[in-house]
Order: structure tokens, then sequence, then C-alpha cells
């Protein structure tokens, strides 16, 4: 089930409901608190959708349907394409609803111009984020069974070249994550401070309508 938090007031019309990545809800919390955005609210859908991205644009349907009947009329999607191959935004068109700008949160957490300027430097870069870095195990060794059988991780990362880490903090237990992984997948390591990135401008301009 979605984690939703409760709006302050009980009047939501006026209030601005964010509907996010799990992967980007600590983040997103994180950046309301900082710029004291009070009146907008979060609901995520699944991070896990992140290895299914079919179910992104459906799901995300029934969330704005929901979201509209429980009185929100200013709704703003946390979301990249990721992997939907424009589906989504076609669920957002019907919508009149907005999304973060970019192919996925890695290329918004670095900017969308500096990420388009590594493009071919990056082609054959592995991503990690604070969220993949506290999941990693979760989101990577088990699932892929790599904790039982280390011998299919050429299978899976053996096109990679290097692990970069984008730091949305500075939180050392999290480096040394990201730098055992690099290690595990045999794989150069780079990180990269980038903050919250494009979240910031957004948050504080499309996501104010």
């Amino acid at each position: 089930m979605p984690a939703k938090q409760k709006p302050d007031s009980p009047d939501r019309r006026e209030r601005v409901l964010v509907i996010a990545c799990g992967m980007l809800a600590r983040e997103v919390l994180a950046v309301k608190a900082q710029l004291a955005l009070d009146h907008i609210d979060l609901t995520c859908l699944p991070a896990e959708y992140h290895f299914r991205p079919d179910r992104i644009a459906p799901e995300m349907d029934k969330a704005i349907v929901k979201a509209k009947a429980d009185g929100y009329r200013h709704i703003f999607a946390g979301y990249g394409d990721c992997g939907t191959g424009g589906i989504l935004d076609r669920v957002l068109e019907n919508h009149g609803v907005e999304r973060m700008d970019g192919p996925h949160c890695f290329a918004f957490y670095q900017g969308a111009a500096a990420f388009e300027a590594g493009g071919e430097r990056d082609m054959l870069a592995f991503y990690m984020t604070d969220f993949l870095c506290r999941h990693f195990d979760s989101f990577f060794m088990k699932p892929l069974g790599l904790d039982r059988h280390p011998e299919l991780i050429k299978d899976f990362f053996g096109n990679y070249e290097k692990v970069i880490y984008l730091a949305q903090t500075d939180d050392p237990a999290l480096d040394r994550v990201a730098e055992d992984a690099a290690k595990l997948l045999g794989l150069a390591f780079e990180r990269r401070f980038t903050g919250y990135g494009d979240l910031v401008p957004v948050m504080q301009s499309k996501a104010l309508s």
C-alpha cells in the first residue's frame, strides 16, 4: 500500500499533492522541510516499481483518480519517464499533471544539463543513490540471488565499467556501502555529491501551482 502523509489541513483544494516514486520519499520530505513547504503533501508508489516500469503508469493513473476524488486540484508526479517508454506521459497528459523533467531520477539528481553532458562518458555506469545504498541488499543482492550465487555478478554487471554514487547527503556509512558495492561488482568507483538536484527548484516552482 502506498504510504501517505496526512495533510495539515482538511481542505485539500489549495494544497499540492506530490505522487512520487518510493525511492524519493525521504528526499521529497527533506526538501519540503528545508524549504518550509507546509502546503505540500506526499504519497508514494512502491519503490519496487523501479524493476517493474510497466506498473508505474497504470498505478499512477489510479493514484491521480483517487487524489482528485479526495479533493486535490494540484498534483505533481515525482517521476521521470522511468522506463515507461512515454506511457507515463500519456497518463499524466490525460489528467493535466506534470512530472519531473528527464528520463529518471539519476538524471534529475545531477541536473538535466549535467546528465546530458556526461552521456557518453557515463554510458556504462551503474548508478547508485542514497536510497539504493540503504537498500542495496534488498534491491540487488537478494532479488538477483547474488548473496547465494556470486558467480552471477559477471552475468548481471559484466557490461558496466564503473559505479557512480550520486550522493544526496554526506553520510560516511552510505559512502562505504557504495564503495563496497563497486568492489563486489568488480567496477571502478566514483562519488558525485549532487544533493537533491532538480527536486529543489521543481518543488519551488512547478509543484507550487
